[in-house]
């Protein structure tokens, strides 16, 4: 499936869960409603994926895990701030970068307007 559907496809998703939560919960009920909303959709959903970080050749497992990871291929970071700060963004981009993975959305729940708080990123 192309990036850009699967991306419409996750913002369509996730305006549902904030259309239906509103702002103020905290990021663990959005990320479980929002992987129920994308399965329901018919998209593979993968939640708090670990992955190792490659130096040297080696593999060094230091805890870093995805939100989301959708049809094996979009990384999904979900917050529940009052902003989305540079380091949220800084955050996103390195596990673009460490993962391998072309395309990531960080969704930020705690806005009156969802699409406020939703960043694209290409790696």
């Amino acid at each position: 499936m192309e990036l850009n559907v699967i991306s419409e496809k996750i913002i369509g998703a996730a305006m549902q869960v904030h259309r239906t939560l509103g702002p103020g919960l905290l990021e663990s009920a959005y990320e479980a409603c929002l992987k129920y909303e994308l399965e329901k959709r018919g998209l593979k959903v993968r939640s708090q994926v670990g992955f190792p970080v490659i130096y040297d050749g080696m593999k060094i497992n230091l805890g870093y895990r995805l939100d989301l990871l959708v049809e094996d291929s979009v990384i999904v970071e979900l917050k529940a701030v009052n902003q989305i700060t540079p380091v949220h963004e800084a955050q996103l981009l390195s596990y673009l970068k460490l993962s391998g993975k072309r395309l990531g959305l960080l969704i930020n729940f705690n806005v009156m307007l969802l699409k406020d708080g939703i960043t694209r990123r290409i790696n």
